[in-house]
C-alpha cells in the first residue's frame, strides 16, 4: 500500500533529526529562549526580510490558529473566513472554543475575493444594529487554500488594502507555505507577505519537521504579553529548542524551499499523468494537492493499492478525491500509483 492520503504521513527529513540529534546533549535554557531558536529566528528573518519581526514557535497549525486569533481579537470579535477555510471546517470549533465567532463570506476555488470582503465591511458598518452583533475584528485566509490553489500578488495586496482601510489585521495560514511559494508561476514570496500580511506562519509540520510552525508577526507587531498569553493558553512547550532546532536546519542552505520545491515537481509529474489518462480534475491546482475526480469502479480498484482522501462528491457516480505529495523523496511512489492507472 502506497500513500498519497497527506503530505504528513513521514516524520521529519533527515538534516532536522540530523540537528535533533547533535544537539539533544546541549544544555539549554527552556520555554524558546535557547540559543537555536534564537538562531532559527534571525534566519526567518532573514528570509522574509523583516528584521523587527517577532517570531514564535507553536507545535501545530490548529493551536496555532486558535492561539493568534484567540489573543488578537478583542472578546466581542470575530474572524472573517471563506466558508471552506480551515478554521471554519476541519478544526472542530477550536476558534469558537477560545469565545470568538467564525464568520463566513463566500469562496471561489477556496479564495475570498476583496470586493465580497469589502462589501461584507461595509455592510457590517451600516447595519444600524451592528452594536448587538459580532464584529468582524481579523480576516483569516490560508495559502495554498483548502484546494489547494494559490492567491496572486495583486489578490493579496487587493485583501490587504481593504483590512487596512477598516484597521482589522489580515492573518494568513502558511501550516502548507513551502508548497505555495515554490509552486510554478506564483508571484508570492515570504517578504512580500511580510508587506501585506499582519500575522502569518511558516508550515513546519506539512514541510518536512516532525512538528512544529513559526508564527510571523512581520512589524514587531505581536499583542501585548503574547508570550504570557501563549503559555495561558497552554501552547508554550517547555523544551522549546525542539521546535527552534527543527526550523534552524529547516532555514539553513535554503532546505525548507527545495524540499518544497520536490513536493511540487512530484504532484506535476503525478497531475500529468492523470491528465494524459483523460481522468478530470475538480480544478486546477498548481501546488501538492490534487483533486482527481474518480467513478466508483476506479476509487474501488485504486484504494485497493493507493490511500488518498475522499474530498466531495460530484454527483452520483463520481467523487473528488485528493493526492497529495510531501517533501520526502517518494518518486517511486509516483511512477507505481501511475503505473496502476
Amino acid at each position: 500500500m502506497i500513500s498519497f492520503e497527506n503530505d504528513y504521513a513521514e516524520g521529519a527529513h533527515p538534516a532536522v533529526l540530523q540537528h535533533l540529534f547533535a544537539t539533544n546533549l546541549v544544555q539549554q535554557p527552556g520555554y524558546g529562549n535557547d540559543a537555536y531558536s534564537e538562531a532559527a529566528k534571525e534566519k526567518i528573518r532573514n528570509a522574509c526580510h523583516a528584521p523587527h519581526a517577532d517570531i514564535r514557535f507553536v507545535v501545530g497549525g490548529t493551536q496555532t490558529n486558535a492561539l493568534v486569533i484567540g489573543t488578537v481579537l478583542n472578546p466581542y470579535e470575530g474572524v472573517v473566513a471563506a466558508e471552506t477555510g480551515h478554521i471554519n471546517v476541519h478544526e472542530a470549533g477550536a476558534v469558537e472554543y477560545t469565545g470568538h465567532k467564525v464568520l463566513t463570506i463566500p469562496q471561489h476555488e477556496g479564495k475570498i475575493c476583496a470586493r465580497e470582503l469589502e462589501a461584507y465591511l461595509e455592510a457590517f458598518r451600516a447595519d444600524g444594529t451592528h452594536e448587538h452583533m459580532v464584529f468582524p475584528g481579523m480576516v483569516y485566509i490560508s495559502h495554498p487554500t483548502e484546494y489547494g490553489t494559490l492567491y496572486t500578488r495583486g489578490e493579496l495586496t487587493d485583501i490587504s488594502r481593504v483590512c487596512r482601510r477598516f484597521e482589522i489585521p489580515l492573518f494568513l495560514d502558511g501550516a502548507r507555505l513551502g508548497y505555495g511559494l515554490m509552486s510554478p508561476g506564483t508571484d508570492v514570496d515570504l517578504p512580500f507577505l511580510s508587506e501585506v500580511c499582519d500575522v502569518f506562519y511558516i508550515g513546519g509540520t506539512k514541510v518536512g519537521a516532525l512538528c512544529g510552525e513559526a508564527v510571523v508577526f512581520p512589524r514587531g507587531n505581536a499583542p501585548r504579553h503574547f508570550v504570557t498569553m501563549v503559555k495561558q493558553r497552554g501552547a508554550m512547550v517547555a523544551k522549546g529548542r525542539l521546535l527552534g532546532v527543527q526550523f534552524d536546519a529547516l532555514f539553513t542552505d535554503g532546505l525548507y524551499f527545495s524540499i518544497s520545491a520536490h513536493a511540487i515537481a512530484m504532484a506535476q509529474k503525478l497531475k500529468a499523468g492523470f491528465a494524459a489518462k483523460g481522468y478530470p480534475f475538480l480544478l486546477d491546482s498548481p501546488t501538492n494537492q490534487q483533486f482527481v475526480i474518480l467513478n466508483r469502479e476506479q476509487m474501488e480498484r485504486l484504494g485497493a493499492q493507493v490511500k488518498f482522501s475522499i474530498w466531495e462528491p460530484v454527483d452520483g457516480e463520481r467523487t473528488a478525491v485528493r493526492f497529495a505529495t510531501s517533501w520526502a523523496p517518494r518518486g517511486e511512489d509516483v511512477d507505481t500509483l501511475l503505473a496502476l492507472l
